[in-house]
């Protein structure tokens, strides 16, 4: 708890068995509420959560990242968090870090905090692939063009998000594909909720979760149909559900019993 602000970290997990305990063993005593939703690994990663502690829900299918995340915030939220953290149990972003940015949202400053790996230039020491760094690098040029903002980067899976910013968000209008990263960020732009970054180096190594190429030039093409789409709609020339306020968000109904509880 910061600030008598009661702080949830969610992890996203799907085949992350090799790497969950360390991820876990690094969280903060900060941190009041720990959920894990596995998205139906193949591995003993759900059966290891239970293990640890964490609170542990499993899909009864692979429905993808975004559904993920969804499933992550609509829990954290009905254990009564304030302020959210995701972190990827993977082990490619520091733990240690969780505090820190559950502090800038506590504070009142921001809403949203993201941890850049651009920031500090610790990329390309992290060992990410250089054509990943040089699109991130156009990828986010581009974006703060269109979106108005000015961040060091869009991508990174380190983030997080104050109560209201999640109960607030049509999220569940967007993809269940990795892309759903981009579009929340937009979303948060459009909604004018406040964005904030700290620097977090970045870890690329065999058990850490990467999309391939060819994933990640689908990621590429649906950033740039986001911030299309996004400029559309804030110029009035379509309307787009997932920055309108009438989209549905998460205290909606999506789907039934994707998620098992404990």
């Amino acid at each position: 708890m910061i600030n008598g602000k009661r702080i949830a970290v969610v992890m996203p997990a799907y085949n992350a068995e090799k790497t969950l305990e360390q991820t876990v063993q690094e969280l903060s005593d900060v941190v009041d509420i720990k959920i894990l939703v596995d998205d139906s690994s193949k591995d003993k990663t759900a059966e290891l959560s239970r293990r640890l502690g964490v609170q542990t829900y499993v899909h009864d299918a692979n429905y993808g990242y975004g559904r993920n995340q969804q499933t992550c915030y609509r829990e954290a939220l009905a254990a009564g968090a304030d302020i959210v953290v995701m972190v990827h149990p993977d082990y490619q972003y520091t733990p240690t870090l969780v505090p820190a940015m559950a502090g800038m949202i506590a504070s009142g400053v921001y809403d949203m905090v993201l941890g850049s790996r651009i920031l500090g230039a610790g990329a390309l020491k992290g060992g990410m692939p250089f054509y990943k760094y040089v699109a991130n690098r156009l990828l986010t040029a581009f974006q703060n063009l269109f979106l108005g903002v000015k961040l060091s980067e869009y991508h990174t899976g380190f983030r997080a998000f104050s109560r209201e910013l999640l109960e607030t968000l049509p999220l569940l209008e967007n993809s269940d594909d990795f892309v759903f990263d981009n579009q929340m960020i937009a979303q948060a732009v459009m909604f004018g909720f406040r964005i904030g970054e700290i620097s977090c180096p970045t870890k690329y190594f065999e058990e850490a979760s990467s999309i391939n190429f060819k994933r990640s030039v689908e990621y590429g093409f649906g950033v740039l149909a986001t911030t299309l789409s996004f400029s559309a709609h804030k110029m009035g020339i379509i309307r787009v559900a997932r920055f309108g306020k009438s989209g549905r968000k998460l205290k909606q109904e999506y789907y039934s019993e994707s998620a098992q509880r404990p």
